[in-house]
């Protein structure tokens, strides 16, 4: 597998490069609740694709939507991860990838990367990582609130490393020596 470590290499056309196209311009961004209105996702995809100068026919997320319906367990935020599972296997067979700039925040800011064989690693822009949408992320981002001050915590972590053994400033034991929360402690998610 080739990697390619110029991000805008992947997500801007030749034209757009020549032209001096940002990456931000060819960035969707949807909060964790959702797109604003049903198809804006799915019609920035299938635009970029066609950018690439591929005619997609398979980019909807109808299919989304109708299995979201009928489910039960569906809780608010879970719509759009469904989305960008399936639009980053539909991308998938066009030789595109569905990549996301990991920012800290709550947005879901998301680009199609033209990819074929060629892995998505090291990426960045401006400063932030950029992943393949479904890699594990270079960070995990940890918060919650002390069960005994109220005091929000919240910790950047290596995906590598954990919380074994800490304790909030207060003395209130947060995690057990195997990084895993405390009975009494609920993380946010």
């Amino acid at each position: 597998m080739i990697v390619v470590t110029d991000l805008e290499d992947l997500v801007l056309t030749p034209g757009e490069r020549a032209q001096g196209v940002r990456v931000d311009s060819v960035m969707f961004r949807m909060d964790w609740t959702g797109e604003d209105h049903q198809g804006q996702l799915a019609a920035f995809v299938a635009g970029r694709v066609r950018a690439f100068g591929a005619e997609p026919t398979d980019i909807d997320t109808d299919v989304v939507y109708r299995a979201a319906e009928s489910d039960p367990t569906l809780r608010r935020g879970d719509f759009p991860v469904r989305q960008l599972d399936h639009l980053s296997g539909v991308l998938a067979n066009l030789g595109c990838t569905l990549a996301v700039r990991d920012n800290g925040t709550d947005t879901y800011e998301v680009l199609v990367a033209l990819t074929g064989e060629r892995g998505l690693t090291k990426l960045t822009h401006e400063g932030l990582p950029v992943r393949a949408w479904g890699s594990e992320p270079e960070e995990t981002m940890v918060s919650l609130n002390c069960p005994d001050c109220s005091e929000m915590l919240v910790w950047e972590l290596p995906a590598t490393e954990t919380l074994a053994d800490e304790r909030c400033d207060c003395g209130a034991a947060l995690f057990d020596a195997g990084g895993r929360p405390m009975p009494s402690v609920t993380l946010h998610s």
